[in-house]
């Protein structure tokens, strides 16, 4: 499956952007898909991901409460709706699927568990 994000920009601190991430095919709705940051000079971390079905998600603690991950299937489509943006908040996003499953204990948090990327989008939080 080919991934593409989109909808990065320049937003000053306390606004709000959703970034989409668009499948190429159906295949879409068997892969898990999270997103990752890279920010300037830093190495790229997951931020969080969502289940096949959208029924689960799972956030890292930086972005908990602010940033909320969903999909539409139908549309082979996900979504990271990102509110109260901070000029920490500036990295470059990417979207990625995984095989891994969501479970009670455990979600994919390592680049290495994700076999397919989207080609980032930049977002730019001034202060």
């Amino acid at each position: 499956v080919q991934l593409q994000a989109s909808g990065g920009g320049l937003v000053q601190a306390g606004g709000s952007l959703r970034l989409s991430c668009a499948a190429s095919d159906r295949t879409f709705s068997i892969y898990t898909v999270g997103w990752f940051r890279q920010a300037p000079g830093k190495e790229s971390e997951v931020i969080g991901a969502i289940s096949r079905s959208g029924a689960s998600t799972r956030y890292v603690d930086s972005i908990k409460g602010r940033f909320t991950i969903s999909r539409d299937n139908t549309k082979k489509t996900a979504y990271l709706q990102m509110n109260g943006l901070k000029p920490d908040d500036t990295a470059t996003y990417f979207c990625a699927a995984s095989s891994a499953p969501i479970s009670m204990k455990t979600w994919p948090t390592t680049r290495d568990a994700y076999t397919y990327w989207g080609q980032g989008t930049l977002v730019t939080v001034s202060s």
